[in-house]
């Protein structure tokens, strides 16, 4: 692998090209993403130039696309008439199935591998890159990880420390709606209704309400595209939780006095 371009250089993007250099990788990083964000990952040592898609998809030997997934979803049908045979395409996008979809329809002359890096922080931008970010952080793999050109790509992951899960998409998107997106709307609920209905709590409150709100400060237009391709699975968890949420209430309401169903509840 001689030549790597980064589709969104960001900070998942720009973490890429730093774990890539600080294991050992001494080809070229190209970035295609916005002028300021190439400006920072240039500075921060992430890529060594900026270049446009046509120029990436007739060079690279692996493109990676860590745009928002409805940049994603563009950038893959872009690529289709552009992409060289030989070139491995993966992504890091946190819905995997309408991406899937995207890639067996426009990706039809290359491989593609479906990925996601489970690591993030609350800063965005190439500024923020870590070159260790993936250390030990979950990394799902979709699609076809046995085909000789995802080999080499794997290598790379098990260098930055990244621990590989091979799931199929909907399996990786029934498992994110509870253990992502659920955690990140009840985290956003709980800010908007102190917001709204007891701001100066805040003024009192310990670091449990700021571990419990700090997934709301993430960036609506991050999560508004995550959310839009998973309606299904996210809807079910959020059903779920709701029902536990009312079944606690009732038990509260009802049962508090006698204590012993309401203590079940709060245990189960």
């Amino acid at each position: 692998m001689q030549t790597v371009a980064i589709v969104g250089v960001g900070l998942i993007g720009g973490s890429f090209g730093l774990a890539l250099r600080k294991a050992g990788f001494s080809g070229t990083i190209l970035g295609i993403s916005s002028p300021r964000s190439i400006g920072q990952a240039l500075e921060r040592g992430a890529v060594d130039r900026a270049a446009t898609l046509e120029e990436a998809a007739a060079s690279a030997d692996l493109l990676f696309l860590s745009q928002p997934i409805l940049g994603i979803l563009e950038t893959i049908r872009q690529l289709g008439p552009l992409v060289c045979r030989d070139t491995l395409v993966t992504d890091a996008g946190s819905t995997k199935q309408a991406i899937a979809e995207a890639a067996a329809q426009h990706l039809t002359s290359c491989t593609f591998l479906g990925g996601h890096p489970m690591a993030g922080k609350e800063l965005r931008g190439a500024a923020a890159a870590d070159a260790d970010l993936f250390q030990g952080r979950p990394w799902v793999l979709t699609g076809e990880p046995d085909h000789p050109t995802a080999q080499v790509f794997r290598k790379w992951l098990a260098l930055f420390g990244a621990k590989e899960i091979i799931l199929d998409p909907a399996q990786h998107d029934r498992l994110v709606a509870w253990g992502s997106h659920l955690p990140q709307l009840l985290s956003t609920a709980l800010a908007a209704v102190l917001h709204d209905q007891a701001p100066e709590a805040a003024t009192i409150a310990g670091p449990g309400l700021t571990d419990m709100t700090r997934l709301a400060l993430s960036s609506y237009e991050l999560w508004g595209d995550i959310l839009r391709t998973n309606v299904p699975a996210v809807t079910t968890a959020l059903d779920a939780y709701i029902a536990r949420l009312q079944r606690l209430r009732s038990d509260f309401e009802g049962e508090f006095s006698k204590g012993s169903q309401f203590a079940r509840s709060l245990r189960a």
